[in-house]
């Protein structure tokens, strides 16, 4: 994956997260969860937990939080 695609992931992930941020904090990861299930592809939920897998760097701790209830695509 490239620097700028991982950058552009981390970035909107952090973007849901802010949003969220607000709410209770077990419903603002369980949000982030379920906005990432229903609006990103597999391949980008794929590249996410790459990133995450490899210590998940800059991302929001809501993200990192919320990464158990994000549902992991199948290997390619």
């Amino acid at each position: 994956m490239s620097h700028d695609t991982n950058a552009k992931l981390i970035y909107m992930a952090n973007q849901i997260a802010t949003f969220f941020k607000s709410q209770p904090q077990d419903e603002a990861a369980q949000g982030v969860a379920t906005h990432i299930n229903k609006y990103w592809e597999p391949r980008m939920r794929r590249q996410l937990f790459q990133h995450i897998d490899g210590g998940g760097a800059g991302l929001s701790p809501l993200v990192l939080e919320a990464a158990s209830k994000i549902k992991r695509p199948q290997a390619a």
